[in-house]
């Protein structure tokens, strides 16, 4: 087995394998509002649970050159944002919100997606998704990079309130096959759900 010192790489060179080898990751539907009331819309799938006691989820937001992304802003000053669950369904609008747009133009609005207004915070979210959680930040570090260039910010929200769509539950509780969900790979490359399989826990 080939053994690698990540200091002895690029940047660039630690992404692909991290990428490559963190197989499938779910991709978070992020909607945040700027301060001037522009909805903003980014997939993210650095994206995972942090506990359910109470729910919390995180994302992180890689930084450019040092300077925050429109979500990690928008999420700071706002104090909220809100999660969608990707899946086949509006996978094709999801990718379109990945253009880097200026921070007054909505990716929502380019890509066809439908606001729909939050009932516990600020933030809408967007009508597609069979899943959406509302949350209020928890706690958003930056780290990496350096003291005065962090590489990214960590975005921990609490979720205040789920919006599950009644075509995904199964017995009170949401089934992947009707989900459909959607996850990333490397590169341009994302998976749909395969077969799916059981371990009992020892």
């Amino acid at each position: 087995m080939q053994q690698i010192n990540p200091s002895d790489l690029t940047e660039q060179e630690n992404y692909f394998f991290l990428t490559g080898s963190v197989i499938p990751r779910p991709v978070a539907f992020t909607t945040t509002l700027s301060k001037n009331g522009v909805l903003n819309g980014a997939p993210f799938s650095y994206f995972n649970i942090v506990t359910s006691n109470p729910p919390m989820i995180s994302i992180s937001v890689q930084r450019s050159g040092g300077e925050m992304k429109d979500t990690a802003k928008n999420a700071m000053e706002q104090g909220d944002f809100v999660v969608h669950v990707t899946d086949e369904t509006y996978i094709e609008q999801i990718n379109e919100t990945s253009i880097a747009f200026p921070p007054t133009k909505s990716e929502v609005e380019f890509s066809g997606l439908t606001p729909v207004e939050s009932t516990a915070i600020k933030t809408p979210g967007v009508k597609e998704a069979s899943i959406r959680m509302e949350c209020v930040v928890e706690k958003i570090l930056p780290l990496g990079g350096t003291e005065n260039k962090p590489a990214c910010d960590l975005i921990i929200g609490k979720v205040v309130k789920y919006h599950i769509r009644e075509g995904v539950l199964s017995e009170g509780r949401i089934d992947a096959n009707l989900l459909r969900p959607v996850s990333r790979l490397a590169g341009t490359q994302y998976e749909k759900l395969g077969e799916i399989f059981k371990l009992k826990r020892p």
